[in-house]
């Protein structure tokens, strides 16, 4: 899935999940209000519950935990989920081992000391490592000098480069869009709470009113917490990609660079149908 399109399915879920909990947590509040005033005139004085009626059961903060986060904070679970993976796979494929094995990095230079640049451009052309398209671009390119050659690497290498770079952007997404799903959960919140003392016409229950501040906190809390790794991990890959980049870039240059004067120097030995016999 492309970037574009896993920001439109992360949009559109958020946007059904904050609709669905609105709908779904809007009356609670006056609900449970009217409820309220709908019981019996006469509290008890001490706090104690009425004759007949079960002691109230005391809930467990993770049970609170889950009630209070709600749809919302079931998509910052998916999103948390997500990113986790994205970091896992980032870390898997954004590794300079990756870019540039030591293995064809050895044969490359076995290949360049026989002189056989045919042999080294084949090898190079069948491989799909960042390595290997940058030398492979870079010997076809050595009939036109050079000059023209180290270009084409360059070139090669940005495009590589933003390819990398698009495969972190989703971090930089979720840390944006974390804090102001959070935001989503704090508005929610503070309405709901609102809602209680706009609708009270009898008296009012703090324990309603501070259901939904609570909700508004946690919610933002929940924003916060997967916004900081997110910025904090793009800004690590970001300084990962840069670095393989250039290193990368660097050694395929030397490579073409140290065939071309071996070629320069003995251009009878080094003609073995390779592609830089013509101007080397």
């Amino acid at each position: 899935m492309t970037t574009r399109n896993s920001l439109i399915v992360i949009l559109i879920f958020m946007l059904a999940t904050t609709l669905a909990s609105f709908f779904y947590n809007g009356p609670r509040a006056v609900a449970q209000e009217a409820g309220a005033g709908a019981a019996a005139p006469a509290a008890p004085a001490a706090g104690a519950p009425a004759a007949g009626e079960p002691k109230p059961v005391q809930k467990s903060r993770f049970i609170w935990f889950i009630q209070s986060s709600g749809l919302i904070g079931l998509g910052i679970l998916i999103l948390s989920i997500y990113f986790v993976a994205t970091i896992i796979r980032l870390f898997i494929e954004l590794r300079p081992i990756v870019a540039m094995p030591p293995e064809e990095v050895a044969q490359a230079e076995t290949l360049l000391q026989s002189r056989d640049y045919q042999g080294l451009y084949d090898f190079a052309s069948k491989s799909h490592t960042f390595y290997s398209r940058l030398v492979s671009v870079g010997i076809a390119e050595l009939p036109s000098g050079l000059t023209e050659a180290r270009e084409v690497m360059d070139r090669t290498a940005d495009a590589e480069t933003v390819d990398m770079e698009r495969k972190i952007s989703m971090l930089a997404v979720i840390g944006t869009l974390g804090p102001m799903i959070g935001l989503v959960g704090t508005l929610k919140g503070m309405i709901a709470s609102f809602a209680v003392i706009a609708l009270s016409d009898t008296q009012m229950k703090a324990s309603q009113v501070a259901e939904g501040i609570s909700e508004a906190l946690l919610l933002t809390f929940e924003g916060v917490a997967l916004s900081v790794p997110a910025i904090f991990f793009f800004a690590v890959f970001k300084n990962r990609v840069a670095k393989i980049s250039v290193e990368t870039l660097l050694a395929a240059d030397e490579l073409v660079r140290r065939l071309v004067q071996q070629a320069k120097q003995k251009p009878g030995p080094a003609a073995h149908g390779a592609p830089v016999a013509a101007r080397a």
